[in-house]
């Protein structure tokens, strides 16, 4: 379930542009205008938005917002204002310029978007970059992590509920004797998880925990300083418990010494739309406090009202 709110009557596209080109005039910019606006529409009418608003004024309402915005308020609005397709090919192709950190943020995207969500981001980092995604991610990252990202960003998943019992049973075998073995980029490994729809790794993973005593997450965690075997895991939470792999970004984004305010910011703008009320449901469950009221107590300004109104906040 979402959290973005949009009002029943929304004022003509052609009135939000007068309103948003107002904003940026005078003496100052009026950023409760700006929030008012833009975090109240849906992607179809932000993108329709920026198309009137370039056709009216003859400037990218993107570049409007990069000139009259600053620091971690800018770089929300910015991502919010994106196409979800265009937002997921600007963080992949970021995350592809950056240390081994950076290679949860192409799995988070490759496992937790939908298979048409994932073609989409693909499709719009070639109009964007003029090369794929995939030759990206093989370019910048090597062995077992390239094995495993690879396939993750290259799939289309079957998302029909149908599953095969008797190959949930097979696989789970399968994935219990590799991870009792520590193969864990195992090539059957890689298979199951790069290929396999989500509702087949559901059953595998049930039949695993009926036969085997323990939930896969946890005979994951058998080297807590392994970083590729983070990253399975972690791609197994995305791909089957996707609340509680968000919840955990947050949390750790939150609580620690000062903010990590690039995980925040990605996490609120890409899931605001989605399913952003059941990640906050299972944050106040697991913290024992509203997920805005965490981001009341560590974040200030223009940056916080923007949280909390995409967060579903109508006061702030």
């Amino acid at each position: 379930m979402a959290t973005l709110t949009v009002p029943s009557a929304v004022p003509s596209v052609s009135e939000d542009c007068e309103q948003l080109k107002k904003a940026f005039s005078g003496w100052g910019t009026n950023e409760k205008l700006i929030i008012d606006i833009l975090g109240h529409r849906n992607a179809e009418q932000r993108n329709l938005i920026r198309k009137t608003y370039a056709e009216t004024y003859g400037e990218d309402l993107l570049k409007a917002l990069d000139k009259e915005l600053t620091s971690d308020f800018e770089r929300l609005v910015l991502l919010w204002t994106l196409d979800p397709a265009e937002r997921d090919a600007l963080l992949a192709n970021e995350a592809t310029k950056r240390w081994t950190s950076s290679n949860q943020v192409l799995m988070e995207i490759a496992c937790t978007r939908s298979a048409n969500q994932l073609l989409h981001a693909r499709q719009a980092y070639h109009a964007r970059y003029k090369k794929s995604l995939e030759e990206d991610v093989a370019h910048h990252t090597t062995g077992d992590f390239r094995k495993l990202l690879l396939p993750l960003v290259s799939a289309y998943r079957y998302e029909g509920d149908e599953v095969n019992m008797t190959l949930a049973k097979t696989e789970a075998k399968l994935l219990h004797e590799r991870i009792s073995n520590k193969a864990y980029s195992d090539d059957d490994v890689i298979k199951v998880l790069g290929t396999r729809s989500k509702a087949q790794i559901n059953a595998t993973l049930n039949h695993y925990k009926n036969e085997y005593g323990n939930d896969i997450i946890e005979d994951l965690e058998a080297d807590p300083k392994d970083e590729f075997l983070a990253l399975v895991r972690s791609t197994v939470k995305c791909l089957v418990y996707p609340e509680k792999y968000f919840e955990e970004i947050l949390r750790q984004a939150i609580n620690k010494r000062g903010t990590d305010e690039g995980a925040l910011t990605r996490v609120v703008s890409s899931r605001a739309e989605f399913d952003l009320k059941i990640i906050a449901d299972e944050y106040q469950r697991r913290n024992s406090v509203p997920l805005t009221r965490a981001i009341v107590k560590d974040t200030h300004g223009d940056y916080e009202k923007m949280l909390l109104v995409l967060a579903g906040d109508d006061d702030a």
